[in-house]
Order: structure tokens, then C-alpha cells, then sequence
């Protein structure tokens, strides 16, 4: 009799997440965002944060026998952290900084399997905006995408008209390195060609 297939566990409470594992045929049995402190540390840069963060998820779950998948994006411009604008005046400081110049998208993906090891990957992407005009920012501020989003914008959206240039993953930048995660999950035992069978459209 073969062993029953193991459990896999998002640990992230968005959406794009969950799309993005469903692009490549996998849907978590759970989704269980984890709850810890994102504060950096002073000195942090944008690559260790997101790496760390998404450490963190991964550990705070209590996992049990699952595979415990966890994620976190970051945006750098330099050695600068932007935050995930909830406010008006976040957003605005964040497009400022974005408007005309090359930026980095930092995503750290974290895996816990059954036996509790622990393993991580960061994956960082170059991003180039345009120079937004006055209309464009009032437009994009208006239209609230931003709000919960690192650096003030989700390139899946209205901000992907500003992108002139992308080096690296697209799918990392809106939150979930896709071929990275799968490459994860496959590397550290999960049945993923099952999972993908499985979930195959008749």
C-alpha cells in the first residue's frame, strides 16, 4: 500500500502566493499564515531581511508532519529598505524614490519539511520604472493597489506599465519565485510531479 501523500502548508496569507503555486499545480492543503515581529535589524540589509523573515515563517509554524512552505518579499533601492506602504505618504515616498531608477526585489522562500530542517533561497530581481509623471503617480495612488504591497506597488498590476526592464524573476516580484519554489519543494522530497498529476484539468 503506497504512503499517503504529505501534507503542504502555506504559510502566507496572500493570494498571489496561493496563484502562483496553483500556475504550477500545486495547491497547499492549508493555508496558515504564520504571525512574528518583521521589524529589520538595525544595519539589515534588503536581501538578508527577506531571507530571514521568511526563516522565520517557516520555523513559527507548528508544521506537525507537513512540509511547511514560507515567503518574503522585500524592496531595496541601494542599501535602503522600503516599507509595505499602508499610507498615503508611504506610497508617495516609495514612487519618489522608484520613479526613473533602477530598484531590487529581494524574495526569500523557506522550507520546513516533516523532520523539521530548515532551508532557505533568496532570490533577487532587477526591476527599472520609468519616470512617472504627475498624473501617473495621482492615478496609481488613487487606485489603492498599493496598499499592503512592499515598496508601494504590485508589479501584477497597474505598476506593470511602469516596468521599462526586469533582470531575473518576475513571478519573485509578485511574491513567489515559482521555478525556485518548485525546484525547492522537489529537492527536499516533496512529491511534487505527484501533486502536479493529481491536480491535472481532465
Amino acid at each position: 500500500m503506497a504512503e499517503p501523500r504529505p501534507r503542504l502548508i502555506l504559510a502566507s496569507a496572500s493570494p498571489r502566493r496561493l496563484d502562483l503555486l496553483a500556475s504550477a499545480g500545486l495547491v497547499p492543503d492549508a493555508v496558515e499564515p504564520t504571525d512574528i515581529d518583521e521589524s529589520e535589524i538595525p544595519g539589515e540589509l534588503p536581501g538578508p531581511l527577506a531571507r530571514r523573515l521568511a526563516l522565520e515563517k517557516a520555523a513559527a509554524h507548528p508544521g506537525g508532519d507537513a512540509f511547511v512552505l514560507a515567503a518574503d518579499t522585500v524592496v531595496g533601492v541601494g542599501r535602503r529598505i522600503l516599507p509595505k506602504a499602508e499610507t498615503e505618504a508611504q506610497v508617495r515616498a516609495c514612487l519618489a524614490l522608484l520613479s526613473g531608477r533602477n530598484h531590487r526585489v529581494y524574495t526569500g522562500i523557506a522550507l520546513r519539511t516533516p523532520d523539521g530542517e530548515l532551508t532557505a533561497k533568496l532570490v533577487e530581481t532587477k526591476v527599472k520604472f520609468k519616470r512617472l509623471s504627475a498624473p501617473e503617480l495621482e492615478s496609481y495612488i488613487a487606485s489603492g493597489e498599493w496598499r499592503g504591497k512592499a515598496g508601494g506597488y504590485g508589479i501584477q498590476g497597474r505598476a506593470g506599465a511602469y516596468v521599462i526592464s526586469l533582470i531575473g524573476s518576475y513571478t519573485g516580484v509578485v511574491g513567489l519565485p515559482i521555478h525556485e519554489t518548485v525546484n525547492l519543494l522537489a529537492g527536499r522530497g516533496y512529491p511534487v510531479l505527484d501533486v502536479q498529476n493529481e491536480t491535472k484539468t481532465p
